[in-house]
């Protein structure tokens, strides 16, 4: 059964939107744990929009699960931060300055001797280390040269298809979201080929996670920020979690 990681940076914007300290972002990180989640994500930006560097330090004092700290590697301060709070895992996102959310995958021909040195780097400090890719085999391929001990496969494009064959109404036998999926299972196939795990997110939620999880072999964790909490909104945050990793029950 693959991994849930929640991301919380939903929870800072809505702290920084008035100032203080309401919602408190590292009680709700120990209360999603306690709730279930197998682990807690953030993706700090240099403009701390929305997870402050601060809140990094005072969150790994209560991480009693998995801590991944996502960001773009490119910016010093980011590296120096995950060196400083040594997390379970570092996920690699190729994000431009100012960025509103992830768009992309990394390049990994391109930039490959440049993510064989950054790698490195968190490797040799007990680090696992996850990179964004799109579901192109290419990039799976040159992914594997870099060192990489994970891929996370961006899911937007999956849940943009999805979504579209859901909304149209019709067809909704699993074989209609078969041109949605296909892409992402040819690319975990050459990652199990390949022997590097699979970790998958962006715009997973309760309409497509469990299809997206029966079809992926060797899945091992999810990142799931936007649209659990928005749906914490309605449910409650508890039920929200459970109700996600019922979608990854196999």
């Amino acid at each position: 059964m693959a991994k849930l990681s929640v991301n919380i940076n939903k929870i800072a914007t809505l702290r920084n939107s008035r100032g203080g300290n309401n919602p408190d972002v590292i009680k709700t990180a120990i209360d999603i744990q306690n709730f279930g989640a197998d682990g807690i994500t953030v993706h700090p930006r240099p403009d701390e929009r929305h997870i402050r560097y601060a809140d990094v330090y005072e969150l790994k004092k209560i991480i009693t699960t998995e801590f991944n700290i996502e960001g773009n590697p490119k910016e010093q301060k980011f590296v120096d931060l995950v060196l400083a709070n040594k997390p379970e895992q570092v996920t690699l996102v190729p994000d431009a300055e100012g960025q509103l959310t992830s768009d992309h995958g990394w390049d990994t021909i391109k930039n490959k001797d440049y993510l064989i040195n950054i790698i490195s780097v968190f490797k040799k400090a007990g680090i696992r280390v996850s990179i964004f890719v799109d579901p192109d085999i290419n990039m799976i391929i040159e992914a594997k040269e870099t060192g990489t001990d994970r891929i996370e496969l961006y899911t937007e494009s999956y849940a943009k298809q999805y979504a579209s064959r859901f909304l149209s109404g019709g067809n909704r036998h699993p074989d209609s979201y078969r041109e949605a999926i296909n892409p992402y299972i040819l690319a975990a196939k050459k990652a199990n080929e390949l022997r590097l795990g699979i970790n998958a997110g962006h715009d997973l939620d309760l309409n497509n996670l469990k299809y997206f999880t029966e079809n992926i072999p060797g899945l091992l964790e999810v990142s799931i920020g936007h649209a659990l909490i928005t749906d914490a909104l309605y449910f409650g945050l508890e039920n929200a979690v459970q109700l996600y990793k019922r979608q990854l029950i196999g």
